[in-house]
């Protein structure tokens, strides 16, 4: 009985399982049709049409994955989305909680501007259609950290419907050929976080901490239009992007601010969809596209061996790289969804329908806000190829790093040199400096001043490429030179007497004559041999490239 082998297919963007030969299989599955939840901060939303799953056929080889996404977004602003207290992550446990955070008797919720004109401008930006009345909810579930023991949430009438979230991923031996999708955007939500639970199991109690309680979130829900974990994380890195230029959430995933759940089913093509399982609270990309690759080996592995795939709770662990079980979902959750009867709906405007002397104050105008909205970062890359004539991907890079355009951009202000020799020192030395130590953007010890002064001694062959590596690691270790200083203390400098460089090479032809005659044979390396004892005898200080003219010249001649 042969096992399965699991394959990747590119082109299919399907998960294969290639040389089986097994008996009969008995996969059975419950139909999730409909949201079956589980007890705690689990979105209404983000419903697959599932039905009953069939049977795996023998001799079946095929398989499709079906990967739905729930992101929230930490909305950047000074106070909370019902209450007054501030939001700052590093401050200490339980000190930035209001009575209302709290939920003492006879508090009410006063909602946040910025905090819904946040919403908006997300909306507008993913293509969303942007609902003029939105309602608010309480969805009721106990836990420890959530001191009501409702959310409150959008789940009737959000605030924004029917959007789409452009990406490319890229594929191929080099990973150099774009492949661009869309997924669907089911719906953008306004929601409370809810408090952080501290397990110490030394003295076996669970500590909460109230900071993050009532810190507004936006849910952003994806359609279950991806079929991989790479799909995903990619989607989800640009939706980052897109965020951080709105400057509606920081979306750093490393502090909180942006955490993924992901739905993964598996089904044969044309078959109804599978059973599907929920991983949550996945908090950074890497761990995402690792957590709905295993998630989705998993469960083929486990149709095949003629087991079930239950509707249940999944948490990855990241040292082991696999999901484990958190609780099932079998046993239907009534979160008892109410009318939340201390806010009355929240009423949008665009200028044909603002009321005749409204306080602008008062009111919030979709249109002003879509004005507001900044270039985003599709558009940002699109101008970058056609600006500097860089590669696809090396637009991406530059803004998936903080600070890396930023910095490239101040480069290409100050120097002469090209772009494409810009985009490679910026994107290969001085990133891979970067990373080598892991330091961001900001701490880099070379500036954008110090690096285009380097590449303008370059551009004037005032220094060769090598000398340039040379200097750039000095400007790494001593940072408070200049490039200039470096080269001149270090006498880096290229020979500019060409006369005397003439000479060094009609000399060195002459002391070697063999080298001389396997180059008129026709041996393309004696031509290399004769540069490098040409620089050797400079001492490295003459380029390769007018050495070659000119050996080229005086065996010509």
């Amino acid at each position: 009985m042969a096992a399965p082998v699991l394959r990747w297919s590119c082109p299919a963007r399907r998960w294969i399982l290639a040389n089986i030969d097994r008996g009969p299989r008995h996969g059975r599955g419950s139909p999730t049709g409909s949201r079956s939840s589980g007890k705690r901060g689990q979105s209404s939303v983000a419903q697959q049409p599932l039905a009953t799953a069939q049977k795996p056929r023998k001799g079946e080889h095929q398989w499709a994955a079906v990967v739905g996404l729930e992101i929230h977004a930490q909305i950047s602003s000074n106070s909370k989305l019902f209450s007054g207290s501030q939001v700052h992550f590093a401050a200490p446990p339980n000190s930035l909680v209001s009575f209302f955070d709290a939920s003492l008797p006879g508090t009410l919720p006063v909602l946040n501007r910025r905090c819904v004109e946040a919403a908006v401008m997300t909306g507008l930006a993913l293509n969303c259609h942007i609902n003029k009345k939105s309602l608010f909810d309480r969805k009721h579930y106990f836990y420890a950290d959530l001191p009501a023991g409702y959310q409150i949430t959008q789940q009737r009438l959000p605030i924004a419907v029917k959007g789409s979230l452009a990406y490319s991923v890229f594929v191929g031996k080099n990973r150099n050929q774009v492949i661009n999708k869309t997924v669907r955007i089911k719906q953008i939500q306004l929601e409370q976080d809810s408090g952080k639970s501290l397990h110490d199991d030394l003295r076996s109690q669970t500590l909460i901490d109230l900071n993050r309680a009532g810190v507004g979130l936006l849910e952003v829900v994806l359609e279950p239009d991806m079929s991989c974990g790479e799909e995903a994380a990619t989607a989800v890195r640009e939706l980052q992007l897109i965020l951080q230029a709105l400057g509606t959430s920081q979306a750093n995933m490393a502090e909180g601010q942006l955490r993924v759940d992901a739905n993964i089913s598996v089904h044969h093509p044309g078959e109804p969809l599978g059973v599907r399982t929920e991983v949550k609270n996945l908090n950074s990309a890497r761990f995402l596209a690792k957590a709905i690759d295993y998630e989705i080996q998993r469960q083929i592995e486990e149709l095949e061996n003629g087991g079930e795939i239950l509707n249940e709770t999944r948490s990855f662990d990241c040292k082991l790289g696999c999901t484990v079980p958190m609780r099932d979902k079998e046993g239907k959750q009534d979160y008892r969804f109410i009318p939340e009867p201390n806010l009355p709906p929240l009423l949008l405007y665009d200028s044909a329908s603002l009321p005749a002397g409204a306080d602008p104050q008062q009111v919030i105008n979709i249109d002003q806000l879509r004005e507001q909205l900044p270039e985003l970062p599709r558009v940002t890359r699109e101008k970058l190829v056609q600006q500097y004539g860089m590669l696809p991907e090396h637009s991406f890079t530059l803004l998936n790093e903080v600070g890396l355009l930023e910095f490239f951009q101040n480069v290409m202000k100050e120097t002469r040199a090209e772009p494409k020799r810009v985009t490679s020192w910026v994107l290969n030395t001085f990133l891979g400096f970067l990373k080598q130590q892991n330091l961001a953007v900001s701490e880099s010890p070379v500036t954008p001043s110090a690096l285009a002064e380097l590449l303008n001694l370059l551009d004037q062959k005032t220094i060769s490429s090598a000398a340039a590596k040379k200097v750039f690691e000095e400007l790494w270790r001593s940072g408070g030179k200049t490039p200039a200083q470096i080269v001149s203390e270090k006498r880096l400098e290229l020979m500019q007497d060409q006369e005397a460089l003439e000479e060094l090479c009609q000399a060195t032809m002459e002391k070697h004559p063999q080298v001389v005659m396997d180059l008129k044979k026709g041996n393309p390396r004696a031509i290399n041999k004769l540069i490098g004892l040409v620089r050797k005898a400079t001492l490295n200080r003459a380029d390769p490239t007018v050495i070659k003219e000119m050996l080229e010249r005086q065996l010509s001649s």
